[in-house]
């Protein structure tokens, strides 16, 4: 208890962890986030002669349908509130539009990828959820390909609203490339102007996920038809206002937004990375803004025009606070539907956590602690256990009448949506050394443009102090294995996960793997095996990996900008 109560505190919790009985019984008192919108009660925003055109953002939902606990970073400390559900958010964005006759949908990616739900039918169960939800235009993500690229193209082309990418074309195999899989723009015609919308996925794709999801497609770098594009759109089409919607991480969209090839753009309504950004981050060419993740929130941006022309732009990030909304009724029976045949199972509980369970801090996070835990207990003998920094899964918070968190099958898909095999090989100490260095510039690059999506990588059986904002290449300041200072010239059998379609020797993206070969256990298997046999666990986080330069309750990798994660 002392333990956890101390972890509890180092991160501003020390007042949920009191009682044993009920260890967040603070959730009672918490207050209505000021930037909480109910679907009760919008003021339309037409006055003066005045027109207002307002565009609704959402995006990386990762088809997480139900209200879930999130996290936000509030007064220096965690606090948790019920947000999100597809039917929620659609009854939000019903009122919205019905306010102002001048409003517009759209997501930007991450839609069939995420849950349990998402993988027993191949994402199919979204198609009819979006559909009824009426969104205007899509974009795909990064993890729109997990199924393949016939997938892809089958579940984007169910939608009824149209879809557009600029960057994402067809392989027609040694190096040549065909047309573009979507189309490159789409036009708003609306309150007498013309808007145009371009849309950049994450050409990274085949380096950040398994190279099989993306088999068949080529991506290119935003820069590389920007310009073009942007010509086309004002001086052939005549747009009076250009619109970038993207799925490449804020550091990527910052980034983007400062090259000249941006020239023209207004505004880059972004996604990826999962950031929620209240105030537009103003850029040399263009504003960026990121609405979150997984439905807890809707980017509203309005327009004024007036003669036609855009004279003015605000921005708002509206909390989808699940009590103040009365769900869309039509939405929520097409969830329940679609997930009736898998509920059992979804709903299974496999163990238990005295913990809250999320993924938000850049370093070391309890969902990352228990999933390494569970595979070094599995597997014994390895000296290294390896994960990748995903970012998916949205929090859990909530005790049941054990008093502890329970964690279920459907919960270990959102931690895990891709159950991967158990992956061992050999690799020397100088190998380490230099993947770590690698990974961290991953991260913490200098330059946003090189920075990928993804946070720090996660291990267990080696320490690791670090300055995450050192030069390149020069980041490691300290490395230990079982204790002892990491031996360049020394062996060490370590874990990870298959990436399918990698080479036969590469492990979690480190080349040159000696004896890389399969285990008989993936790894939902080898975490149910673990909290069967050590349940209720207590995951903190064991200073692994240690920032010398940065607070271990670091929010972002994004820097150089007026933005703060909260």
């Amino acid at each position: 208890m002392k333990q956890r109560r101390d972890f509890l505190k180092s991160l501003g919790l020390a007042g949920l962890g009191m009682t044993v009985a009920s260890p967040f019984s603070a959730y009672a008192n918490i207050p209505e986030q000021k930037h909480a919108v109910s679907n009760e009660g919008l003021l339309s925003k037409q006055s003066n002669g005045k027109q207002t055109i307002s565009i609704l953002q959402t995006t990386d939902v990762h088809c997480q349908v139900h209200p879930h606990d999130e996290l936000f970073w509030e007064d220096g400390q965690i606090v948790f509130r019920k947000t999100g559900g597809y039917a929620n958010v659609s009854a939000m964005l019903r009122t919205l539009r019905e306010q102002n006759p001048n409003s517009f949908t759209l997501d930007t990616g991450d839609m069939f990828q995420g849950s349990e739900l998402s993988v027993e039918t191949s994402g199919r169960a979204f198609v009819p959820v979006l559909n009824a939800m009426d969104y205007d235009l899509y974009l795909p993500g990064n993890w729109e390909v997990v199924y393949g690229k016939k997938n892809m193209q089958d579940l984007m082309g169910s939608l009824s609203a149209p879809k557009i990418c600029t960057n994402m074309y067809h392989d027609l195999g040694s190096g040549r490339r065909g047309e573009l899989i979507f189309q490159p723009y789409d036009i708003w015609n609306v309150a007498g102007i013309k808007i145009g919308f371009l849309g950049y996925t994450d050409h990274l794709v085949p380096k950040r996920q398994s190279p099989i999801y993306s088999k068949g497609i080529l991506y290119t770098a935003p820069e590389e038809n920007l310009a073009h594009y942007v010509d086309v759109l004002k001086n052939q089409e005549k747009c009076q206002f250009i619109i970038i919607i993207a799925h490449l991480g804020l550091s990527q969209q910052i980034a983007l937004a400062n090259r000249q090839e941006c020239n023209g753009v207004n505004y880059i309504l972004g996604g990826d990375t999962h950031e929620r950004v209240r105030k537009p981050i103003e850029c040399k060419y263009a504003k960026v803004v990121e609405p979150g993740a997984f439905g807890s929130f809707i980017g509203k941006l309005d327009l004024t025009v007036e003669n036609g022309k855009v004279t003015g732009d605000s921005y708002e990030l509206l909390e989808v606070t699940a009590d103040n909304i009365k769900p869309d009724p039509v939405v929520a029976k097409i969830v329940a539907d679609n997930e009736k045949p898998y509920q059992d199972t979804i709903n299974k509980i496999i163990g238990y956590s005295t913990i809250p369970l999320y993924r938000y801090f850049v370093v070391e996070n309890p969902i990352d602690t228990l999933v390494l835990d569970g595979l070094k207990w599995k597997f014994k003998d390895v000296d290294i256990v390896l994960s990748n920094g995903f970012r998916f899964c949205p929090p859990n918070a909530t005790p049941d009448h054990t008093g502890n968190i329970p964690i279920t099958e459907g919960y270990l898909f959102d931690m895990l949506p891709v159950d991967s095999v158990v992956r061992t090989g050999k690799v020397t100490g100088a190998q380490l050394l230099k993947w770590l260095e690698k990974e961290l510039n991953n991260v913490f690059a200098e330059k946003a443009e090189n920075r990928f999506g993804g946070w720090v990588v996660k291990f267990k059986g080696m320490e690791v102090t670090f300055n995450a904002f050192g030069p390149e290449g020069r980041r490691v300041q300290s490395v230990t294995v079982a204790g002892k200072p990491l031996e360049t010239g020394r062996t060490y059998r370590v874990l990870a996960c298959e990436r399918e379609g990698d080479p036969e020797d590469m492990l979690c993206r480190m080349k040159n793997v000696k004896e890389a070969k399969n285990t008989a256990h993936t790894l939902h298997s080898a975490l149910t095996d673990y909290l069967k046999a050590n349940s209720p666990v207590t995951p903190i986080p064991k200073g692994n990996a240690v920032a010398l330069d940065a607070p271990k309750t670091l929010l972002s990798q994004v820097t150089g900008v007026d933005y703060q994660f909260t």
